[in-house]
């Protein structure tokens, strides 16, 4: 029992710091970049579950947050008013609710895609906030959509297939070393 804590406070840590990387592999775009966060994320929430899943990336936006620059524009408290710092707070629930239904359902499209509903759902209405009642931008939805989502959805799905790809022999790998 103690064994199986050890190992998932050990990928949780593992997963934060992957996350960070994935923060560095990044296309610049617009107002926002193409990384591999939500890729680190996703297996985060199908290999470690709901609660380890979200508290790796809880930790990880914490990190960025107190001033280490692991975001993938910088990091610091005052990240908090950039535009896609919703994003990264939509990656704690997304994980979370990845985790979850990975528990219940074995269709991997339907567990992913909730999980980037998720994150959309925190990070554009944030962004929209951050734009419109921060800056004074005055983008109207169809502005926040194309700065904040539908660029990136292409490679979302790349992520999600290549997480669909990666994660069941990790799981094995894992499942066999917690025996």
């Amino acid at each position: 029992m103690q064994h199986r804590k050890t190992l998932m406070l050990v990928l949780t840590a593992l997963f934060a710091a992957l996350t960070a990387v994935g923060a560095f592999f990044k296309i610049p775009f617009a107002l926002a970049a193409i990384s591999l966060q939500f890729l680190f994320t996703a297996m985060a929430g199908i290999l470690l579950g709901a609660g380890y899943g979200a508290l790796s990336q809880l930790v990880y936006v914490l990190i960025g947050l107190v001033g280490v620059p692991i975001f993938a524009l910088g990091g610091g408290f005052s990240y908090v008013l950039h535009p896609t710092f919703g994003f990264l707070l939509g990656l704690i629930p997304a994980a979370w609710v990845i985790g979850r239904l990975a528990r219940s359902t074995r269709s991997f499209w339907r567990i992913a895609l909730a999980g980037l509903a998720v994150l959309y759902a925190v990070g554009l209405p944030y962004m929209a906030m951050i734009l419109n009642g921060y800056m004074g931008k005055g983008m109207d939805l169809s502005a926040i959509l194309w700065a904040g989502m539908l660029p990136f959805l292409p490679g979302d799905a790349l992520k999600i297939l290549v997480t669909a790809l990666l994660t069941p022999p990790i799981r094995r790998a894992l499942d066999n070393s917690a025996k």
